[in-house]
């Protein structure tokens, strides 16, 4: 491990110049609100120092990602709220029950199409992502989990249905990272328990060429990334790109969500469960602010909420669908100041 002879300063400044590059990526891209999917404590520390002195240049929303021992002794102290002038927010957790469909890891109902009797892995214990649910609804902290195949989804539906038992009106906007293949019967579940749907639409159309191989033809066109079933069905999505796994390009993800179209070549994956523009806007917008607690401070440009701002340099809703993956961010606004110009 080439870290092993660095200081403990050393370390620090290796992790503050990741921390300002990532800022400085997210501004070029026109984010100004990020949704941080697994943190440590490590890291929970050093954005606490950087929120206190003035020194975040995005708006961070934080998952505390630890096994449900090493976070039992430390959670009183959180949720953290909103520090540096509404900077730095820590109010989650985030565990995973399975992989990735591409490397047969997510978990399913029924076997593999292309690989006989395997039903994919769960990779965290579902004692383990219990435990973690009733700490997280103890100390009043969002609970955000990784399931991508339908069983996945189905056993973190079914926990988080025995955790809302009996609570009147739980809003506690607890979220399925990715969603990605579901089982038909499961979709009004989300509704029904207020379950967010934490979407990535460029995983879509990464994933399309292998994935009818993968589930068959049947679950592949209704039960993979059904977002027009789920959003038919009131079912709130949030959208982004999972970066690092895809480049953090807004754009490229709006595309493949309206379009369902890969950009290299074309190859379309069911384009009849698409986003229309405004959905799609939507699910990158208040959709990812009401999953974060913070609808009424934006989402949206109103009187009253954040002056946080893009300009673009074409209107997604009336260009075409070519042209949306032309579009260049001119200009990045947080808090009323310009924070990026393009310079071309």
């Amino acid at each position: 491990d080439y870290k092993a002879s660095f200081s403990e300063a050393d370390l620090k400044q290796e992790w503050l110049r990741a921390v300002e590059e990532a800022e400085e990526g997210c501004l070029e891209h026109g984010i100004t609100s990020f949704q941080d999917a697994g943190t440590y404590f490590y890291d929970i520390e050093g954005f606490k120092e950087r929120a206190n002195a003035g020194d975040m240049r995005v708006r961070l929303y934080s998952m505390l990602r630890h096994s449900a021992k090493d976070m039992a002794p430390i959670l009183d102290d959180y949720p953290i709220m909103d520090m540096g002038n509404d900077r730095f927010t820590c109010r989650a957790i985030k565990t995973e029950v399975d992989g990735a469909l591409g490397a047969f890891g997510a978990w399913l109902l029924k076997p593999y199409s292309d690989k006989t009797g395997f039903h994919g892995q769960n990779t965290t214990s579902i004692a383990e992502v219990s435990a973690i649910a009733e700490l997280a609804k103890k100390h009043g902290m969002q609970l955000c989990v990784h399931a991508i195949g339908d069983r996945a989804n189905k056993e973190v539906l079914d926990i988080m249905e025995t955790n809302f038992d009996g609570m009147e009106d739980p809003d506690l906007r607890w979220r399925i990272e990715h969603a990605q293949h579901l089982d038909t019967a499961d979709i009004p579940r989300f509704r029904t328990l207020g379950v967010i749907a934490s979407m990535q639409g460029i995983h879509c159309t990464s994933d399309a060429p292998f994935v009818e191989s993968r589930l068959g033809a049947e679950r592949a066109k209704y039960g993979a990334y059904p977002w027009r079933t789920l959003l038919d069905n009131g079912v709130v999505i949030a959208n982004g790109t999972d970066t690092p796994v895809e480049k953090i390009d807004p754009i490229e993800c709006f595309y493949a969500s309206v379009t369902r179209k890969r950009i290299d070549n074309g190859f379309e994956f069911y384009t009849e469960q698409s986003m229309t523009r405004e959905e799609a806007i939507y699910s990158y917008t208040l959709g990812n602010a009401f999953a974060a607690f913070e609808e009424h401070e934006k989402g949206s440009l109103e009187v009253g909420k954040f002056a946080d701002m893009v300009v673009l340099s074409n209107d997604l809703i009336q260009c075409s669908d070519e042209a949306i993956l032309d579009t260049k961010i001119l200009m990045t606004i947080l808090d009323g100041e310009v924070v990026y110009a393009a310079t071309e």
